[in-house]
């Protein structure tokens, strides 16, 4: 059975139906935004008989309900059913249903942005003359229907009354479809002008009386999802939709406002889930596809285990995912069922992550790791904590990270990590999960870590603060200091100036092996100097004061060897602190890194820290 039919209708009959509410708009529809020169054209295309495209209808009565809506300037009572909603052609349509069937002036733009409201008329011997274009002969004047120049001091024209219209004969366009009282009015004032108005009729108002447009409906049986796909491939002229404002709508028709419970709305006194995970500085960046992604995994893998525990095995079981169309598809029951306890788990997320050391959101590797790992900690409550699962759940973590596995399309990923992460915990003998397996951290991968944006980067970052590396000034731990905003950041073990000078590649001085956190005012005191030099600068500074022990304690808590530094040597430095950094990497996965000798640091871009 075909899942839509095309046919042809007339213009008159559609906008009848769109006047009487039988064609209405799904409310996630954007708004009417063609402006008067787009309108003008589209008058002049449907003049010539030429075609302006088909439009795209979905017939309701089927699963994919939505909250719907009048086309604009349409004011419909309330609660009138609409058999059929426009997926495509919504600006088409709505500029002819306001050019041709409202008495009011049309809302539009003009050519420079600005609101403006217009009249449109047809010059009727301008269009009857062979030799000017039709497009002359259609103008738009404005709400006082009078054309005006000289900075609106003169009036060109003036069609304010009907007696107007007709004196200069000009025919307006919201009488093209029913012109009997117009008609009425010329024999009544001119007389003499109504054969010329009739060749009028026969030439122009008769190609929009038969004009015929080509219509796809799609029928009721269409899914949900199917539908919304279907409207963003058509929609290709409009602003894209995101998930979060399809399933918005979607829920709409069930009178749940999901923007109001996502966001909150202050004059009903909802507090929206946002600003509660926001509460929590490491949630911050959560989004609403995230939270709607979660929901997703939890509901369909709750449909998976009951599926499997009635024998449903194989493919008849339900598949657990994250993908788009199946977030389109979820019921509100299920966001409601699960909603609450996935904010929960977001929160032991939070918990997780802080005792993994990361303190701010903007150094998070990935913010779509955190939505498998909410979703098991929903399951988990607070066995999460248990060392044994705790283990597990950080091994877990930092092979996505290291192994660099949740960049890009991640949707399958996330859903094999829920499911696996989940057997793993609960059953001894389940295998790893597939990211545990997958995660490799190749040791040049080191040599070419010069950007925060990279994942690894940012974790490594992270690893150091957690292991308690201290600032070259102020001796207290960086992940304190980084706390209480003190200026830290990223910088130069061995300075780029000193780099250059010696004819060191950028390619190599500027890798993380060559970086770490410290102070503003430690990075101040280091400026250009060698190392060796900088380094009895800090330790007799009058406000540091610390031995030579003392300050070998504060390099190794960085992963640095300071015998290489207080002899200015790069490449014992480099060797040596790139090991130590493998060292503290494979710790964090649970594996040792992969080392291929000979192989040069890889051409990449590189920041300027």
């Amino acid at each position: 059975m075909s899942n839509f039919d095309s046919t042809k209708l007339s213009l008159s009959k559609i906008l009848d139906e769109i006047e009487e509410g039988k064609i209405q708009l799904p409310d996630f529809q954007r708004g009417w935004v063609w402006d008067d020169q787009n309108i003008r054209s589209l008058l002049v295309s449907m003049t010539r008989s030429f075609p302006i495209g088909s439009i795209m209808l979905l017939e309701t009565g089927g699963d994919a309900r939505f909250q719907i809506r009048p086309i604009e300037g349409l004011q419909l009572s309330s609660g009138v059913p609409a058999e059929r909603l426009i997926l495509d052609g919504q600006q088409r349509l709505t500029s002819l249903f306001q050019v041709l069937k409202l008495a009011t002036a049309v809302r539009t733009k003009d050519n420079q942005k600005r609101e403006v409201d217009r009249f449109y008329y047809f010059d009727i011997e301008a269009a009857l003359s062979a030799s000017n274009g039709i497009d002359e002969a259609i103008i738009s004047l404005d709400g006082t229907k009078t054309l005006r120049s000289n900075f609106g001091r003169t009036v060109d024209l003036d069609l304010s009354t009907s007696e107007k219209e007709y004196e200069f004969f000009y025919f307006p366009c919201n009488q093209i479809l029913d012109s009997d009282r117009w008609e009425e009015g010329l024999m009544s004032v001119a007389p003499e002008r109504f054969l010329r108005y009739m060749q009028f009729r026969q030439k122009i108002l008769n190609a929009f009386r038969g004009y015929q447009i080509p219509i796809i409906e799609l029928k009721k049986e269409n899914s949900k999802e199917a539908v919304c796909l279907v409207f963003e491939k058509v929609n290709t002229g409009g602003v894209p939709l995101s998930v979060f404002e399809l399933v918005t709508a979607s829920y709409a028709a069930d009178n749940f406002n999901l923007r109001d419970d996502w966001f909150g709305n202050r004059e009903k006194k909802i507090v929206g889930r946002t600003s509660k995970l926001e509460a929590h500085p490491l949630l911050t960046d959560i989004e609403a596809t995230d939270f709607l992604q979660g929901i997703s995994l939890l509901h369909s893998y709750e449909k998976r285990m009951a599926d499997l525990t009635a024998g449903r095995g194989g493919k008849e079981a339900t598949a657990v995912s994250a993908k788009r169309e199946h977030v389109l598809a979820l019921p509100l029951h299920a966001y409601t069922n699960w909603a609450d306890r996935l904010v929960k788990g977001f929160f032991a997320v939070d918990s997780f992550l802080r005792m993994e050391g990361f303190h701010q959101a903007k150094f998070l590797p990935y913010r779509s790791q955190l939505v498998p790992l909410a979703t098991v900690m929903v399951h988990l409550g607070e066995r999460w904590r248990e060392p044994v699962i705790y283990k597990k759940l950080a091994r877990w973590y930092w092979s996505g990270v290291f192994g660099e596995l949740y960049g890009g399309a991640v949707e399958t990923r996330i859903a094999l990590d829920m499911q696996d992460l989940l057997a793993w915990i609960n059953n001894p003998n389940a295998p790893e999960p597939t990211t545990v397996v997958a995660a490799g951290f190749q040791a040049s991968r080191l040599d070419t870590l010069r950007t925060r944006t990279s994942a690894a980067y940012r974790g490594l970052y992270v690893l150091l603060q957690r292991e308690g590396a201290k600032d070259f000034f102020w001796k207290a731990k960086i992940v304190d200091l980084d706390r209480e905003e003190a200026s830290i950041d990223i910088h130069h073990i061995f300075p780029r100036k000193w780099c250059t000078d010696r004819g060191i590649s950028p390619r190599i001085f500027n890798s993380i092996v060559n970086k770490t956190p410290i102070s503003y005012i430690a990075n101040r005191m280091i400026g250009g100097d060698a190392p060796s030099k900088y380094l009895n600068k800090l330790r007799t500074h009058q406000g540091v004061q610390i031995s030579s022990q003392e300050q070998a304690q504060i390099l190794a808590s960085h992963r640095i060897d300071p015998t290489h530094l207080h002899v200015d040597d790069f490449d014992g430095f480099y060797q040596s602190r790139r090991q130590l950094l493998l060292n503290l990497i494979e710790a964090a996965m649970g594996k040792s890194a992969i080392t291929q000798s000979n192989e040069a640091p890889a051409e990449d871009d590189y920041d300027e820290e």
